[in-house]
This record gives C-alpha cells, sequence and structure tokens, in this order.
C-alpha cells in the first residue's frame, strides 16, 4: 500500500457500504433527504478510500466532483469514460447531498432521481 494504511481505507470502506445501506433503507418511507445525505456520504468514503488505497492521501472535500478529479491522476482513460457515463447522475447526487444536508427542503422521488441515484 502506497500511503494510508490498511485499516484506515478498510474502514472508510466499511463506513461507506454502512451509509449506502442507510440510503438504499430510507427510500423504503420515503425519507429522500436522509437517502441523498447517505447516498452522499457513501460515495464521497468510497472515492475517498480509493484515492487514499492508490495515491495515499485525499482531498478535505465534500465534493463528489472533485474527488473524481482526482481521482483522474490515477486513470484518466478510465475514470474520463466512468464520468461522461454517469456525469448527470454525479452532479445530481452532490447537490442533492448539499441541499439534504444544509437547506430545508422536501425532497420527492422524482423531482431528484434519487432511488437512480442510489441504484
Amino acid at each position: 500500500m502506497f500511503g494510508g494504511s490498511k485499516d484506515e481505507v478498510e474502514l472508510m470502506k466499511k463506513r461507506s457500504a454502512a451509509f449506502l445501506d442507510v440510503a438504499k433503507y430510507s427510500l423504503r418511507p420515503g425519507s429522500y433527504d436522509v437517502a441523498a445525505f447517505g447516498a452522499g456520504q457513501a460515495a464521497q468514503l468510497h472515492l475517498k478510500s480509493t484515492l487514499l488505497e492508490l495515491i495515499g492521501d485525499f482531498p478535505r472535500t465534500h465534493s463528489i466532483i472533485s474527488l473524481l478529479g482526482e481521482l483522474r491522476r490515477v486513470n484518466e482513460k478510465e475514470v474520463d469514460a466512468f464520468v461522461q457515463k454517469h456525469k448527470r447522475g454525479f452532479h445530481n447526487l452532490e447537490d442533492a447531498y448539499l441541499v439534504s444536508r444544509y437547506f430545508y427542503k422536501i425532497f420527492d422521488r422524482e423531482e431528484w432521481g434519487i432511488p437512480d441515484l442510489i441504484g
């Protein structure tokens, strides 16, 4: 392993999976704001753990787009193709995460496409 310890990487991956579980569970009762927050946290932690594992560090940001930009340095072609395929979803996820965290907003299923973001 180049940078971060294996324990740190594994803990971040475990937390990422837990937040994804929270997001999926929150869809059932229609708690779309909580689902958006959980999905955003899951994506951030997954990207940060990947960066930590591959390059030994990660930027201290909540921006999924910025984290993907850092990951692009590792494998430009593959990350570019992945981002192009899911670009709208990443922007929606990042916006939904920020709105769910900082603003008073009622989420509905169709407006943000929350179920599509979570998978």
